[in-house]
C-alpha cells in the first residue's frame, strides 16, 4: 500500500476541512480552526485486543 491514510475530520474541533501540510508525513492542517497535527502510527499490540465477556452466559 503506497498511499499514506487520511484522517476524516480534526481530531481538535471535528471539521473535515483538512489538508496535508508541508511540515513532513502524517502531518495536517485544519483550515477550520487552524490547527495542525500529526499523526503516527505506533505498531501492533502484541496481545491484540482484549475483549471483556457478555454479562450473563453466553450470546
Amino acid at each position: 500500500m503506497s498511499e499514506r491514510a487520511a484522517p476524516f475530520y480534526c481530531p481538535y474541533c471535528g471539521d473535515e476541512d483538512l489538508r496535508p501540510s508541508e511540515q513532513g508525513h502524517g502531518a495536517w492542517e485544519c483550515a477550520a480552526c487552524n490547527r495542525a497535527f500529526q499523526l503516527k502510527f505506533l505498531g501492533l499490540l502484541a496481545r491484540g485486543v482484549q475483549r471483556p465477556e457478555a454479562a450473563g452466559g453466553e450470546i
